[in-house]
């Protein structure tokens, strides 16, 4: 079959709507000229209508959740339903069904051919880190360096997805190249990965209104750079630690991703004593505040390190990396100076 584009894939399975119905969507049934089921990833329920035929109000295919707002076309219902995250893996089930006879509803139809992740689940997340490559070479490399990080040392839990998914709330699903992060929690499980959709040439973030974006479990846990020691740094955006690290290359780090995040961040057994990384602003103030008291309630020595603008990352593209590992040799404690600078003393 020759290659077919999003438009084309979806038109062809417009046309044979109901056998997709029937296939990706079996826990509903047909009401009339729509197909009625609880939502995209085929629970049990009604709030979901799928436009069997061509009508006025648009082609068949479409689809409105009722409950959740969400809308789409029958790849969404695909990517969905399987649990996909790569758009070339979704055309690739796609351009399979359509070569595929389509019997009468049966039992034996209502089975996949792949095992389903739940959207936004920490096995859909696992699955999306593992489509990522190294960012050598990429433009989420582009992207940092024009952040000012070009100390990449210690970042295998980044990596770089040249065509991830983006649902915008008012139109169909696009895809950007994106920065991966691996979410991790203390015993180095993953449980998450961090999306930010990045412009075409790595000048920026992409041009939408949500360019970052986590899914999985993040409560307590974070994406980390470095090897854990008895003395780490904490704080909430991944180039926030990773300017850090520019200055204070042997000091391992952890990024939250949020201030919420970083007031509930598990601590390990090791850490004797924590530098906290602080966004200027009422939230990191008061997140930062809550990390600390609850280093110190057992026992280990909180640090917090402040920055001259509004985040380490604003200030190592003001101030350079000399700049920067200045201010920081002045707050931190100098048995620290000693160990983490000695390249700068």
């Amino acid at each position: 079959m020759a290659r077919l584009d999003a438009s084309d894939l979806a038109q062809r399975l417009g046309r044979q709507a109901e056998a997709v119905c029937r296939h990706y969507l079996g826990a509903g049934r047909r009401q009339g000229n729509y197909w009625q089921v609880g939502d995209v990833r085929n629970t049990p329920g009604r709030s979901m209508f799928v436009r069997l035929k061509d009508s006025p109000k648009g082609p068949a295919g479409k689809w409105t959740d009722a409950a959740s707002s969400e809308h789409g076309d029958l790849l969404d219902v695909i990517r969905e339903a399987l649990g996909l995250i790569d758009f070339a893996d979704v055309a690739e089930e796609a351009r399979s069904f359509l070569s595929l006879p389509h019997p009468e509803p049966g039992p034996e139809e209502h089975r996949h051919r792949s095992t389903p992740a739940p959207s936004g689940s920490a096995e859909a997340a696992r699955r999306l880190f593992a489509m990522g490559m190294p960012i050598t070479g990429t433009v989420a490399k582009t992207y940092l360096r024009k952040r000012g990080i070009t100390a990449l040392h210690g970042t295998d839990a980044l990596r770089f997805h040249p065509r991830c998914y983006y649902r915008p709330d008012d139109g169909p699903s696009e895809t950007w190249p994106a920065l991966l992060a691996r979410v991790t929690d203390l015993t180095g499980r993953q449980t998450g990965t961090h999306r930010t959709w990045l412009a075409p040439d790595g000048s920026g973030k992409a041009p939408i209104d949500t360019q970052r974006k986590a899914m999985g479990d993040l409560n307590g846990h974070g994406v980390r750079f470095g090897i854990g020691t008895e003395v780490q740094a904490a704080g909430e955006g991944i180039e926030t630690m990773l300017s850090m690290r520019s200055a204070l290359p042997d000091l391992s780090a952890v990024a939250a991703l949020s201030a919420a995040h970083l007031g509930a961040l598990a601590l390990p057994d090791m850490l004797r004593r924590l530098y906290v990384a602080r966004d200027n602003g009422a939230a990191g103030e008061a997140m930062t505040a809550m990390l600390a008291a609850r280093a110190e309630a057992v026992g280990i020595e909180a640090v917090v390190l402040v920055p001259t603008l509004g985040d380490f990352n604003d200030d190592l593209q003001a101030f350079g990396v000399e700049g920067l590992r200045a201010a920081l040799r002045a707050q931190l404690l100098p048995q620290d100076v000693s160990r983490f600078m000695a390249m700068a003393a």
